[in-house]
């Protein structure tokens, strides 16, 4: 895979596993025993795979599952639109690959055809004195070539594949390589300039002009999304 790709930063070195219980548990393990920056771990299969808020990730065989383990020289708040730009960076790498373009549903899932795609989990670690950052885990998993079946009941009203848009298997292998390219890409722009990707995710949020409901703090707050 490191000789299909053209990076500077993400995927410098790639690490690959047949399965592990999380990738970005993984990668944060790493991170606390000294992985350089820019480090990309891979797992065909994920046994507890997460997403937000401690929810279980379905993580079968036939998905990505990748994480990037980031360590920018930046304070907390200058990290705060990692996600939104690893979203952007994951609509286009599936667009490279099988010319699909998914949404994005905020903050963190991608969607074709109203069901989810992929989803993201980002995670970070801070100095507690400087409020700096010690290292970001962006993961991104994706549904590639799955069928129908392979989504549990309660999963298979709401989830899809590329393998099920597109009527033909995907290559894991070429839309890994594109994922990470498109992630160092948006690496590169962190701390920087993110107009390019503000828009990008402007013009692929389908939220922007729905009715939504924010929980917090026991509370329950409704609102049309509006940017």
């Amino acid at each position: 895979l490191a000789a299909r790709i053209d990076v500077k930063t993400v995927g410098r070195r790639i690490l690959c596993f047949d399965a592990l219980d999380s990738t970005n548990t993984y990668a944060k393990k790493a991170a606390q025993e000294g992985a350089a920056d820019g480090l990309v771990v891979i797992a065909a299969e994920q046994t507890g795979g997460r997403g937000r808020l401690g929810r279980a990730f379905h993580s079968p065989k036939k998905g990505l599952y990748l994480t990037a383990l980031l360590r920018p020289d930046l304070p907390g708040a200058a990290v705060m639109p990692v996600t939104a730009l690893a979203a952007v960076a994951a609509t286009a790498a599936v667009e490279r690959t099988c010319g699909l373009r998914p949404g994005i549903k905020w903050t963190n899932d991608l969607v074709l055809g109203g069901r989810k795609l992929a989803g993201i989990l980002t995670e970070l670690g801070l100095e507690g004195e400087s409020g700096r950052v010690q290292y970001i885990a962006v993961g991104v998993g994706v549904n590639v070539n799955e069928a129908a079946a392979d989504f549990p009941p309660e999963l298979a009203p709401i989830a899809t594949s590329l393998a099920l848009e597109t009527g033909a298997p995907v290559s894991r292998l070429a839309l890994a390589a594109a994922l990470i390219e498109e992630l160092d890409k948006a690496y590169a722009a962190l701390g920087g300039d993110l107009g390019v990707y503000r828009r990008a995710y402007r013009e692929n949020c389908v939220t922007l002009g729905r009715e939504v409901r924010i929980l917090g703090g026991g509370a329950e707050r409704r609102g049309l999304a509006e940017d």
